[in-house]
């Protein structure tokens, strides 16, 4: 593609999208105007609708009052019909035919009575009264007697006597003569048998009889509720307008006038009065000339139409607001998606150029002739190629002749290509490492195309190999020390234990070395790490050419000496490594010391199997360890019974300290002097139950090597600690401290809980500790006792004189008392014993301030001598055996006697 075509390519890309962005745009504004339009559309429907419910609920409520209003009056002037009746029926029943006649029987009291009764509950402005032939009153409901009233000059009157009245009811809307008050008079005509006029019955009904009826069922403002004569006349109307009353309506337009003419019926007509359009509902009276006419503006009736209106309008702005806002919103958000993807293509596009020239591997892409298309710029760098030569458009041929001519490539170039193009349409798929001149290792994946071409990935694995390697190395190498570490051990063993079978003979060699946790511990690991490598280069110069040395884990080592041909070869290989492990070590500055213990099983005297001969020289081993350390033992098969045996004593003194099978007894330690009872001396015993009280000298080791030694030391300086603080004040207590103890770092914690714990003065703790405390880890040995001191605790140094016997720890610590070992009391009698060496520790005790106690003392005259020599305090048989502290307490209450105790 040439430079020319990028430009309009990407116009068009931008034409297209721009069309696919305005598409959805213009169809969204579309959807959103037809939206848009309906909701003006429903709103003005139902504008339109709500308009005629509100009047067709006007009519309604019209329609309803004046029928209500009908029924009332229709059954109302149903009484004064029936007075008629009444009437006419006892003109009948009488047998009156002449108007005298009528005249004189309707002019009696009784008749007034009768009228009476008949109005009563009926207020009427003139009552019921009845009228003779001549016009004048004869009779009425109202007073006693009737005051003369003439109507004969009334037109009803005068149209019911004339027989010109068109219907039998005339009723008519006339001033009283009287009071001058309007009334609308009811008159009926009363005829004799032969139809000769007698006179007339009228009802007057004052208008305001039918404005307070009116009244109660008032439609509201604007409405009005009014009763007219078939003519037109008003004769009443609510709301009151007295210049209206007696008015002629009939005189407007014709469908005004219609209305005057219906039986009932509804219309909506402009007011003959203010010319504003109204609704009327009209209903004339069953046998009355009389017509109710309700009537209410149209624009009373449209009010709540209104509020509807402006709620409808309201609903539909905000509606019409909220369209076009989210259409604002929808449009202006698929702007920015449009312009971000945009941008997200580009940066893509950039991320895209930029990985594939900084991925980790080399890419090549070929189309179908074998010509370049992608090509990235680690592949470039890989080899070394020139990017003016190595780009899109360059043949596969040309490429790799390039790479010949850099270097990177050797070989038939016209071959090589031919193989490769038979390879890609052959194989789909092609996985390979290659290796150019210059050594390297570099990995091809080839996968080839649909459509004939290839892509090729290569990566740099040199590296790769060899940290692989080195992962091999180290799965059979131990990190440290570089040697072969248990699993190659293991398959070299058995390599080398068949060959056992063609007469050979071997050895393993199993070697531990011995107080290796307290370097780590005191120094630190990176020490301890120094001086495990210095022992395995050691280890290594002791061996022969067919032996191995190997490092199993931890401060472990094994040997594999071969070519055996007696034992003497394995103890001359055994002074060899002694000879190399007990020289001096400088390990980062720090002089050490180092031992091992080492366990020897052969083969095949001992086995022949793998893992019977590592669990023999194992058990070897364990067997030195517990014999002393720093020697060497040969695998024996009673070994194996007494490992199971002390593996068996180790579950015991497990249960042992759960079930409480431990006892503690105490020892009386006597003053030379005074012979008097100074202190006691706590022993743990352990009674088993079934083979009964174990001697220390066997369940201690044990302990200390499992270290239960740490819990059982807590337990016994608790419990004396509490037994001590009920004996004399002046009764001290000495308790044993193992070496194992003070490596934990919180034996000074630990001894502070029990003092504090019992309430027995420090000042009468006494711990007992031996040189072997001091041997190793001094340093932190030293710091612990500083720290016991600082507590107000006194420290014995134990067994002196069995070990090393170091001066410097007299000098180096001021140790409160010195004790004195059996085995130096035991031959003090004798001319060449021990005299002189118990004379030189008294001394040494004595010019450093501490005491001295012998142990052992079972003889009067060994005590004799001590106490001659100055030694302070004697311990043994002679005064008193260990005993429980049931049996110890007398002894401390009474006075001391030295009595042999046997």
């Amino acid at each position: 593609m040439g430079q020319g075509d990028e430009p309009a390519g990407r116009t068009g890309a931008g034409d297209g999208a721009a069309r696919f962005r305005r598409g959805p745009i213009n169809w969204l504004i579309l959807c959103a105007g037809v939206l848009i339009a309906a909701i003006v559309s429903g709103t003005v429907v139902m504008v339109n609708d709500f308009r005629e419910r509100a009047l067709t609920s006007g009519e309604r409520e019209l329609e309803n009052t004046v029928l209500l209003l009908a029924r009332h009056y229709d059954q109302q002037f149903a009484d004064f019909t029936a007075i008629h009746h009444d009437v006419v029926a006892d003109v009948i029943r009488a047998g009156i035919i002449t108007p005298d006649g009528f005249r004189q029987q309707m002019a009696t009291l009784e008749m007034h009575k009768w009228l009476r009764s008949k109005m009563t509950g009926i207020a009427d402005v003139s009552g019921v009264n009845i009228f003779d032939s001549d016009g004048r009153r004869i009779n009425g409901s109202e007073a006693w007697p009737v005051r003369d009233i003439d109507i004969s000059d009334r037109g009803y009157f005068q149209a019911l006597k004339s027989g010109s009245a068109p219907t039998p009811v005339q009723v008519e809307l006339v001033r009283s003569k009287f009071s001058g008050t309007l009334a609308t008079i009811i008159s009926r005509k009363i005829t004799g048998p032969d139809g000769e006029f007698f006179g007339v019955v009228t009802r007057g009904v004052a208008p305001s009889h039918f404005e307070q009826l009116f009244a109660s069922v008032a439609l509201g403002q604007d409405s009005a509720i009014s009763i007219h004569h078939r003519d037109g006349t008003l004769l009443a109307r609510y709301p009151h307008v007295p210049e209206q009353i007696g008015r002629n309506f009939n005189t407007g337009m014709v469908a005004q006038k219609k209305v005057f003419d219906w039986s009932h019926g509804t219309a909506r007509l402009p007011s003959p009065i203010d010319g504003r359009e109204r609704l009327i509902s009209a209903r004339a009276l069953t046998e009355f000339p009389l017509v109710l006419v309700a009537t209410t503006t149209v624009d009373a009736k449209l009010a709540d139409w209104r509020e509807q209106v402006r709620l409808l309008v309201a609903v539909a702005a905000l509606s019409t607001l909220v369209i076009v806002f989210m259409v604002f919103l929808i449009v202006r958000q698929m702007t920015r998606q449009h312009e971000s993807s945009q941008a997200r293509l580009s940066l893509q596009k950039q991320r895209l150029d930029t990985a594939v020239n900084n991925m980790t591997q080399g890419l090549l892409l070929f189309d179908s002739s074998a010509r370049l298309v992608v090509c990235n710029q680690h592949f470039i760098d890989m080899f070394g190629l020139s990017p003016e030569i190595v780009k899109p458009g360059c043949s596969f041929r040309d490429l790799i002749a390039h790479r010949q001519e850099t270097g990177s490539f050797r070989g038939d170039v016209d071959e090589y290509c031919a193989d490769f193009l038979r390879k890609v349409a052959r194989d789909k798929f092609v996985q390979t490492v290659v290796e150019p001149p210059d050594g390297r290792a570099i990995r091809m994946v080839r996968r080839t195309l649909d459509d004939g071409g290839w892509v090729t990935t290569l990566e740099d694995i040199t590296e790769r190999r060899r940290t692989e390697e080195r992962i091999v190395h180290l799965a059979h190498y131990d990190a440290l020390t570089d040697l072969p570490n248990r699993t190659l051990f293991g398959e070299l063993l058995e390599r080398e234990l068949a060959k056992i079978g063609q007469g050979g003979q071997l050895a393993v060699l199993y070697i531990d070395i011995d107080e290796f946790k307290s370097v780590n511990d005191s120094l630190g690991h990176p020490i301890g790490d120094e001086l495990l490598k210095a022992v395995a280069a050691r280890l290594r110069d002791c061996i022969g050419a067919g032996d191995l040395v190997a490092r199993l884990g931890g401060d472990e080592f094994a040997i594999v000496q071969t070519g055996i041909a007696t034992d003497g070869c394995i103890t001359a290989l055994m002074a060899r490594i002694y000879d190399a492990i007990r020289r001096p070590y400088d390990c980062l500055g720090h002089q050490l010391a180092a031992d091992a213990s080492i366990g020897i099983a052969r083969a095949p005297v001992d086995g022949t199997d793998l893992d019977q001969l590592l669990k023999n020289a194992d058990l070897a081993m364990y067997r030195a360890k517990a014999d002393g350390r720093r020697t060497f033992r040969f695998f024996a098969p009673e070994m194996d019974a007494w490992v199971r045996a002390r593996r068996t004593m180790e579950v015991e003194l497990r249960q042992a300290m759960l079930e409480g099978g431990f006892e503690i007894h105490y020892q009386p330690l006597v003053d030379l002097r005074t012979d008097e009872i100074t202190g006691c001396e706590a022993l743990l015993r352990w009674r088993h139950p079934l083979r009964g009280m174990i001697s220390p000298a066997e369940f201690i080791p044990v302990a200390e090597e499992t270290g239960l030694i740490t819990q059982l030391g807590e337990w016994v300086l608790a419990t004396a600690c509490a037994e001590a603080a009920t004996w004399p004040a002046h009764i001290k207590l000495a308790v044993n401290v193992s070496p194992i103890q003070f490596r934990s770092g919180t034996l000074a914690l630990k001894v502070a809980a029990a003092i504090a714990a019992s309430g027995l003065s420090a000042s009468r703790l006494e711990l007992e500790i031996t040189e072997a405390v001091l041997i190793h880890d001094d340093e932190i040995a030293l710091a612990i006792l500083h720290q016991l001191r600082s507590l107000g605790v006194r420290i014995a140094l134990d067994d002196f004189g069995t070990g090393y016997s170091s001066l410097s720890y007299l000098q180096r610590f001021p140790f409160d008392k010195i004790k004195i070992d059996r085995c130096f009391v035991a031959d003090i009698e004798q001319a060449d014993g021990s005299a002189p060496i118990v004379q030189a520790v008294v001394n040494i005790a004595s010019a450093r301030n501490m005491t001295t106690t012998a142990e052992g003392v079972e003889t009067q005259e060994q005590c004799d001598i001590l106490r001659a020599l100055g030694c302070t305090e004697m311990q043994g048989f002679l005064f008193s055996r260990p005993k429980p502290a049931a049996e110890i307490r007398p002894m401390l209450e009474a006075p001391a006697r030295r009595t042999a105790v046997v």
